[in-house]
């Protein structure tokens, strides 16, 4: 795919989520780039009802961090579970307790994959009873 006229912009549609690494040719020969970078996605909502379908909640596409964290809070601000995304995710209980049908928040701890820095992403889910 080219770019021209060159805004300095390119958009990829439809990526899976987890780790990609884009390159990058000059148009005249002079030499390549490589860049990684994660696409990270999660469930707008889980029914954890037993059936067998969507019955916990996890982040998708960051399974190959396992220092990663994930905490998971109430509309209160009040945590209720950390989980890892290469662990089974949330199944909408707390200290055994189920909870209701609500809205949750959640936070990712996790490294960028160009400069190892620890980045955030925080963003809110549905829980479906």
């Amino acid at each position: 795919v080219s770019n021209i006229p060159n805004d300095g912009t390119y958009t990829f549609e439809n990526v899976v989520a987890g780790e990609h690494t884009i390159e990058s040719r000059d148009i005249s020969g002079c030499g390549t780039a490589l860049v990684a970078l994660t696409v990270l996605d999660y469930p707008l909502y889980f029914t954890p009802n037993g059936d067998g379908y969507h019955d916990t909640w996890n982040v998708i596409g960051i399974t190959s961090q396992p220092d990663a964290e994930i905490y998971i809070f109430d509309r209160y601000g009040k945590l209720l579970k950390q989980i890892n995304p290469n662990g089974t995710g949330w199944d909408g209980t707390f200290n055994n307790q189920i909870m209701p049908s609500d809205d949750y928040w959640f936070k990712l701890e996790y490294n960028e994959p160009n400069t190892n820095e620890r980045n955030e992403f925080m963003a809110h889910f549905t829980l479906k009873r």
